[in-house]
């Protein structure tokens, strides 16, 4: 199974990228759950036709009971992609990170990955907040591989290291380990020459150079990604080739 988290610095496309890639490897033909690990709970939003799901926290504030299934948290969206959203406490009360350990400890009981049987599973994790909560897709298991979304802007840059950095210190009790950069490019001066050098810093590749695109603009103003509504578009063949990359990866280490 491939487990990907997703990081980088509070909106530099983590979202685009996750739901992209996800889309991505549905359309290969495989069986995806994204979980979007941010209180605004708009990750897959744009695989469900701009409609978002309930997310885990709302669900749990208003009910008595805990859901007896997952298909109460949960909506499938584009190429039958599960998605779930862990959402977060109420504004201005409690902790956010504790949104997503609560909803992974639910996830857990309903016995989502013995049910559902994924080939992906892929965690869109909030900011470059790699403490507590924010830690827990790399901290308990749950991904072994994350990918860090960056462009050439220097916050996106120092966000990125802070993340690299973060993940390293658990490279020792065997978690998750940074798989690579995406390169998702906002036409920054040198922005090329200044992520590579990053990248070649840290030791990691660039795992996909995303172009900037009106296409994804246009698509997510429908409730879409670009693999489902502009697939012959340069950012689509992007993402469908960093997916086939990754598959390719998995089965030769199988």
């Amino acid at each position: 199974m491939i487990k990907l988290a997703i990081y980088g610095k509070g909106g530099i496309g983590k979202s685009t990228c996750t739901a992209n890639l996800a889309a991505a490897f549905a359309t290969l033909g495989k069986r995806v759950i994204q979980i979007g690990c941010d209180p605004k709970a708009d990750s897959t939003i744009n695989l469900l036709g701009g409609t978002p799901v309930t997310p885990v926290m709302d669900y749990l504030r208003e009910h008595d009971d805990e859901p007896e299934s997952i298909e109460e948290i949960s909506e499938t969206g584009f190429g039958g992609i599960l998605c779930i959203e862990t959402g977060g406490p109420t504004p201005g009360l409690g902790c956010a990170g504790r949104g997503i350990i609560t909803t992974f400890s639910l996830l857990e009981e309903l016995h989502l990955f013995e049910k559902y049987k994924p080939d992906v599973v892929l965690y869109d994790v909030l900011g470059d907040v790699v403490c507590g909560g924010f830690a827990a897709p790399i901290r308990e298991g749950y991904a072994s591989q994350v990918l860090i979304v960056t462009s050439g802007e220097k916050m996106a840059l120092y966000a990125a290291n802070n993340i690299h950095n973060a993940v390293k210190n658990f490279e020792d009790r065997s978690y998750a380990r940074v798989r690579g950069i995406i390169m998702n490019r906002r036409n920054v001066e040198q922005e090329e020459e200044k992520v590579c050098r990053f990248a070649q810093t840290a030791g990691l590749e660039i795992a996909a150079d995303i172009p900037r695109s009106d296409d994804i603009i246009r698509c997510e103003d429908r409730g879409m990604t670009v693999i489902e509504g502009a697939p012959d578009c340069e950012a689509a063949k992007r993402f469908l080739a960093l997916a086939q990359k990754l598959i390719d990866e998995e089965k030769a280490h199988e």
